[in-house]
C-alpha cells in the first residue's frame, strides 16, 4: 500500500524544499503569487544572465503547469551558476511536492526532478595529471 502523503505548509502559506547539485545547495520557498522568482534577494533574470540557466529553474514549474501561479524565493550558495540553477530546480521540485504531493509528485517524479543527481567531481589521483589522465607514456 502506498504511503499517505500530506502537504507541509508553514503558517505563512509557504512550502519549503532543499536542493543540491554538485557543490551547490539551495533553500527554496514557494507561495501562491504571480510568478516572481527571487534568487539571493535579486530577480533571477539579473542573477542568471544565461537563458539556459533560467529555463533550467523553470522546468519544474513547467512540468507541473504552475508557471505564474507561485512566487519563488531561493537562497543558494556554493558551486557555479549552472550547478546553482540545478540546485534551485531540485529544491523547487521538492517544495512543489511538499505543497501538494497528490497533484505535483507524479510529473516531477517521472521527469526525475525529485532525485538528487549524485555525480560529483572525481578527485585527482597521485601520479596522474588529472582525475584519470596519466602522463604521456614513453616506451624507450
Amino acid at each position: 500500500m502506498a504511503p499517505i502523503r500530506r502537504s507541509i505548509i508553514d503558517e505563512r502559506g509557504r512550502a519549503y524544499g532543499r536542493g543540491g547539485r554538485k557543490t551547490a545547495s539551495a533553500r527554496v520557498w514557494i507561495q501562491p503569487g504571480f510568478g516572481n522568482v527571487v534568487v539571493n534577494r535579486k530577480d533571477f533574470v539579473d542573477y542568471f544572465e544565461r537563458t539556459s540557466d533560467r529555463e533550467l529553474i523553470l522546468e519544474a514549474l513547467a512540468a507541473t503547469e504552475t508557471l505564474g501561479r507561485f512566487d519563488v524565493t531561493a537562497t543558494v550558495e556554493g558551486g557555479g551558476l549552472r550547478g546553482q540553477a540545478g540546485a534551485i530546480r531540485h529544491g523547487l521540485a521538492r517544495a512543489l511536492n511538499h505543497y501538494n504531493p497528490d497533484v505535483y509528485r507524479p510529473p516531477l517524479k517521472r521527469l526525475g526532478y525529485l532525485t538528487r543527481d549524485p555525480r560529483k567531481v572525481e578527485r585527482k589521483k597521485i601520479g596522474h595529471l588529472k582525475a584519470r589522465k596519466k602522463p604521456q607514456w614513453v616506451k624507450r
